[in-house]
């Protein structure tokens, strides 16, 4: 495989003959700020070196999509010049995130796996994957990606409910996943499927799976979850869903330890806020909010990174 040319070091970890200005990108890949800026030249070339490698967006078969309401999506495939996707996970923020929160050669348990994203990163770079998703077409098309773009190492994804299956997931080094962000985006009819409940049945679910994700994760490990909040579709105020996921953390007995704003690419947002702000007053959308939990004593885990 050609290796593209990037700041720091390539998507398998060689150091790249380049000179950068900045040392954090040497070290770390994308410097360790507060705020992940997705528009910027570096964070583009890398995420186009991932998607080179035939990385796809999740199956185009939801019930309802992320643009709903014309307010968010994380999906940026236009901005390649390709038919979008729903949901496509940003596969520079699985690098980062595999890279700066889990052990060299860990195990990362992901009970929203949803689409190939995170599986294909984490594997390519030495990591063991674990996800389960409730939709086995998703399965099916994730495992085709990985048999080509990854053979040697194949993430293991499982078809079920995470209510079910996390019980006999592996024991984790870095819990890693997105959650559906409410009925925003629906995947299917299947009741057992979160998206479809309503939300008071939504948050009780997502608390359960939270509890039963941090009990595979070995003590001094982190967890991250990738969230953004969402509108009450009849009100128009906003759930306060990052606060639910705070808080279902912490329940558990696992404290915030980081958060990050992650600055998206606009793509299609402008056409859309003009309108939306005359209409409402409701401000487009434009990040996602990257939370990171530890379990025990951070230093410890820090060390064992």
């Amino acid at each position: 495989m050609n290796k593209i040319n990037l700041f720091g070091n390539d998507l398998f970890g060689e150091p790249i003959e380049q000179q950068s200005n900045s040392v954090l990108m040497k070290e770390f890949t994308i410097p360790p700020f507060s705020v992940l800026d997705a528009r910027q030249g570096y964070w583009s070339e890398r995420k186009r070196a991932w998607k080179s490698l035939g990385i796809r967006g999740e199956l185009k078969n939801l019930i309802s999509g992320a643009m709903k309401g014309g307010e968010f999506s994380i999906d940026n495939s236009a901005e390649f010049g390709e038919e979008p996707s729903v949901s496509m996970f940003d596969p520079v923020l699985s690098e980062i995130c595999c890279r700066w929160f889990c052990p060299s050669g860990g195990q990362i348990v992901d009970p929203f796996a949803g689409g190939s994203v995170r599986g294909i990163v984490a594997t390519t770079l030495g990591f063991k994957y674990w996800g389960c998703d409730i939709r086995e077409e998703q399965i099916i098309s994730n495992r085709e990606q990985a048999k080509i773009i990854t053979p040697e190492h194949q993430p293991e994804w499982e078809v079920g409910d995470a209510m079910e299956i996390l019980d006999d997931a592996p024991d984790a080094d870095f819990i890693f996943s997105c959650p559906p962000y409410g009925d925003l985006e629906r995947y299917s009819d299947d009741p057992r499927d979160i998206s479809t409940m309503d939300y008071h049945a939504f948050i009780g679910a997502y608390k359960r799976i939270i509890l039963r994700a941090s009990k595979r994760l070995k003590e001094n490990r982190f967890a991250c979850f990738v969230v953004g909040d969402f509108r009450n579709k009849k009100s128009g105020y906003y759930r306060g869903f990052v606060n639910e996921t705070i808080n279902a953390f912490r329940n558990v007995g696992m404290n915030l330890y980081n958060e990050a704003i992650l600055i998206t690419i606009l793509s299609a947002a402008p056409l859309r806020a003009g309108v939306n702000f005359r209409r409402s007053r409701k401000l487009c959308k434009a990040h996602q909010n990257i939370l990171v939990f530890v379990k025990g004593d951070p230093k410890l885990a820090t060390k064992i990174i």
